[in-house]
């Protein structure tokens, strides 16, 4: 198994305002999206991931998010394997709006 580089809210924060942004995908559910997502932040479930990984494309690396951590991990390996440059946000968007960043509803 390969090890999947981690980043944190605080590098994603910085990242974000950054020269090439990294792609930020949150693998929550629909319903946990519109709940609350990180601005930027396009939806793509973890189920539906492998069947839509033609969506994501870009020359950055891509930022898998979910609400705690476990589900970017799973998503960041998948794409990976497919040959995409990704990272997991360590504490997913929980430990976002934790450090008092701000969250968008759809």
């Amino acid at each position: 198994m390969t090890t999947i580089r981690e980043i944190t809210v605080e590098q994603l924060a910085a990242a974000c305002q950054g020269p090439h942004p990294p792609m930020l995908l949150d693998v929550r559910g629909r319903d946990e999206y519109a709940a609350g997502h990180v601005p930027g932040a396009i939806n793509i479930p973890l189920d539906e991931l492998p069947g839509r990984l033609g969506e994501l494309h870009g020359d950055g690396p891509v930022a898998a998010i979910c609400q705690s951590g476990r589900r970017s991990i799973h998503a960041a390996e998948q794409l990976n394997a497919s040959g995409l440059d990704a990272v997991s946000v360590a504490g997913g968007t929980g430990a976002w709006a934790e450090s008092g960043r701000p969250t968008l509803t759809d």
